[in-house]
This record gives C-alpha cells, structure tokens and sequence, in this order.
C-alpha cells in the first residue's frame, strides 16, 4: 500500500508529461483545421460595427481573395496582432474583413481606434450567433477565402513569421 503512494504520483506526472511534449512537438497551432476548409463561407450576414463602417455577408467576401479576421477588444492576441494586421493592409498584400466577436460596439471601436483599423467591413458578432456557423474556436482566428467565396485556410494568431511563411504563401497559392 506504502508503495502505490509514491508509484502513482510518478505514472500520472510521466502520463502529462508525455501529453505535453507530444502537444509542443506536433506545430505551433498557427493553422487550424476546420470542417469549412474546402467550403462555401458561412451563409450568415453581420450588422455592421457602428456608422463609420459596413458589416459583410456572403456577397461581400466574392471577387476577391480576403482574409477574414476574428477579433476582440477584450482579446489579448488580438493586441500583438493588430501590426501585423496593419502591415498586410499598408502593403495592399490582401483585403481584410473584420469580425467582432461577442464584443460590445463601444469597446471594439475604442480597440480599432488604439491599435488601427486594416479592416475594409467590420461585421458585428456581439452574442456569438455568426461564431458558430464559423467555427470560431479561439480569438484571434483569421480564414482565408477566395474569389469564389469557398474558405481555402484557417489560421491562429498571427505574428510577423506566420503572415510571411504561411499566410502570404496560401493567398498566393488561390490567386
């Protein structure tokens, strides 16, 4: 009995250990599969933020390839991508749709005024509704989606490495 005192605490730390590692060793996450992969974008139609922008639906995101940024004022990811958000817009490499995410107009807007705005439309998703038909698992998450409206990638917080080394190099691969 004295035995399995000590056996037990060491094949559970080992059991979460071996969770752990095999986590940390298979990617960083920054690109999440999604069942929309392959498919039309959700047939869902966002108010907009406030007057000084326009919401999006489906017709808005066809005729061009658009990044579709999910995002938060009350998300801290979203803070340390807002630049890399704003360098994609400066440098016209693609046109991005914002949508917030179960946020308060007032505090969004606060939010896009503090860190910039790279958005084009910026649809308003404050109970969570349009999330669903998404698929939003965690904020920030930013979909790629073609001319054709069909959602060619998915991807997780975005730093400079990431924009440069897989989201650049998917928008070029569905131009």
């Amino acid at each position: 009995m004295s035995r399995l005192r000590y056996i037990i605490p060491a094949v559970l730390f080992v059991a979460i250990a071996a969770v752990l590692y095999v986590g940390i060793r298979h990617g960083s996450g920054d690109e999440i599969p999604t069942v929309l992969n392959g498919g039309p974008i959700p047939d869902v139609t966002l108010p907009p933020l406030d007057a000084r922008t326009q919401g999006f639906g489906p017709a808005d995101l066809k005729g061009q390839v658009t990044l579709v940024n999910v995002f938060a004022s009350w998300c801290i990811p979203c803070r340390e991508e807002a630049p890399v958000l704003a360098r994609l817009a400066r440098e016209n490499r693609v046109r991005l749709v914002g949508l917030v995410y179960k946020d308060t107009p007032g505090a969004a807007r606060a939010f896009l005024d503090e860190y910039g705005n790279p958005f084009e439309r910026i649809g308003l998703d404050s109970d969570g509704r349009a999330g669903i038909w998404w698929g939003i698992s965690k904020v920030p998450e930013t979909f790629l989606v073609d001319k054709h409206g069909v959602i060619r990638g998915r991807f997780g917080p975005l730093s400079e490495d990431d924009a440069d080394n897989t989201v650049l190099p998917a928008i070029r691969a569905v131009r």
